[in-house]
C-alpha cells in the first residue's frame, strides 16, 4: 500500500485527489457510494503488478477531492468532464475503465459521451439501462418501491445528512458496507438509517482499519457530495436526452453478486438474461454472476474480481 502514489490534479475547475501505481496501459477505477479510491486498493496492487498503470481518484465530493457546494455541480457531464481532464493531465489517450455502483453509472455515461477515450470496460453491480423518455428515474423508483426507498429518501437536501449525523460515522459505514440483504433498502423516516441494525461482526474482507479510513474521510468531508449524485439522477435524465436510444459499443464485461440489491430490482435479472442488456450494450462480451456475493463485490471478492478484470483487459 505504501507504494501507491497520491497526487492532486487540477481538472474541470476542481482539485482531484488521485491514487495511482504502476506503469503500462492505464486502468481507471471509479468508486461508488459511500466509498473512496480506497475501495480499489487491492485491484490497484494486483493490476500494477501485472504491467498496468492503475489509477483510482476520489470522485468529486469525496475524500480529498473538492466538493463544490451546488447540487447541480454533480451531473454525469461534470463527473465525466473531471475524468477526461484527469486523463489529459496524465497524458493518457485511452483507458481501460472499471466502475462499481455510482462509479459504474459514471462509467456507462463515460462510454456514451466519450467512447473514443475508452478501450474496454469492466462494470460491477449496475447495468446500463437505455434512457426511458417517458419517465424520470426517481419517479420510476418511487412507483416501484415507494417514498421510503433509499434513493427517494436521499432526494431532499439536508435530510439524509441530518439522519447520518445522529450516529457515529464508523458505525454508519459498517451498516452500509456490511449489509447483505438483497431486498430493496426502504428506510421509514421515523427509523432512519441510524435505526438500521448494527453489524455484530465485521465480514472477513472488512477490517476495523478499513472502516476507520472511510470514517475519517467522511467525518471530514461529510456525505453531501456523494448524496448529490443521487439528487442529480433526474437532471442527468434531462441533460442526456440527446443520447436517448444510444448504445454502448465498447467491449464490456459485467459482474454482479447474486445477493446484490441491484440484481433484485424487478426486471433486472430478466433484462440481463433475456437479451435486453445485450441489445442496449452490443459490446457486452461476458456476464459473471457471483454466488453468495453482496453489493460491495470489488471488496468482498477482491482477488476474483481483480483476476476477472485482468483476464478481460489483457485481450486488448
Amino acid at each position: 500500500m505504501e507504494k501507491i502514489k497520491h497526487t492532486t490534479v487540477a481538472t474541470n475547475g476542481i482539485n482531484m485527489h488521485v491514487a495511482s501505481i504502476g506503469t503500462g496501459p492505464a486502468v481507471l477505477f471509479l468508486h461508488g457510494f459511500p466509498e473512496l479510491w480506497y475501495s480499489w486498493r487491492k485491484q490497484l496492487l494486483y493490476l500494477s503488478s501485472r504491467g498496468y498503470r492503475a489509477i483510482a481518484p476520489d470522485l468529486r465530493g469525496y475524500g480529498d477531492t473538492d466538493a463544490p457546494p451546488s447540487i447541480t455541480s454533480y451531473t454525469a457531464l461534470h463527473v465525466v468532464g473531471d475524468l477526461v481532464g484527469l486523463l489529459d493531465e496524465f497524458g493518457i489517450e485511452q483507458v481501460f475503465l472499471v466502475g462499481h455502483d455510482w462509479g459504474a453509472l459514471i462509467a456507462w455515461y463515460f462510454c456514451l459521451l466519450r467512447p473514443d477515450r475508452v478501450k474496454a470496460l469492466v462494470n460491477l453491480s449496475v447495468v446500463f439501462r437505455s434512457r426511458n423518455p417517458a419517465t424520470k428515474p426517481v419517479d420510476q423508483y418511487r412507483a416501484l418501491f415507494g417514498d421510503d426507498f433509499y434513493i427517494c429518501r436521499f432526494q431532499e437536501p439536508g435530510v439524509a445528512e441530518e439522519d447520518f449525523a445522529q450516529i457515529d460515522t464508523a458505525r454508519l459505514i459498517k451498516k452500509f458496507l456490511g449489509g447483505r440483504s438483497p431486498k430493496p433498502p426502504c428506510v421509514p423516516k421515523e427509523i432512519g438509517f441510524r435505526g438500521l441494525p448494527d453489524l455484530r461482526t465485521l465480514p472477513s474482507w472488512l477490517s476495523e482499519e478499513d472502516v476507520n479510513y472511510y470514517a475519517s474521510k467522511f467525518s471530514q468531508k461529510g456525505f453531501t457530495g456523494g448524496l448529490n449524485y443521487y439528487r442529480c439522477l433526474d437532471l442527468n435524465w434531462e441533460l442526456l436526452a440527446p443520447w436517448t436510444g444510444a448504445q454502448i459499443k465498447i467491449p464490456v464485461k459485467f459482474m454482479v453478486g447474486d445477493l446484490d440489491i441491484t440484481y433484485h430490482i424487478p426486471g433486472i435479472r430478466e433484462y440481463i438474461q433475456n437479451g435486453g442488456f445485450k441489445k442496449d450494450v452490443p459490446g457486452l462480451q461476458e456476464v459473471i454472476v457471483m454466488e453468495g456475493v453482496a453489493h460491495f463485490i470489488n471488496q468482498e471478492k477482491a482477488d476474483e474480481v481483480s483476476s476477472h478484470i485482468y483476464d478481460f483487459i489483457k485481450q486488448f
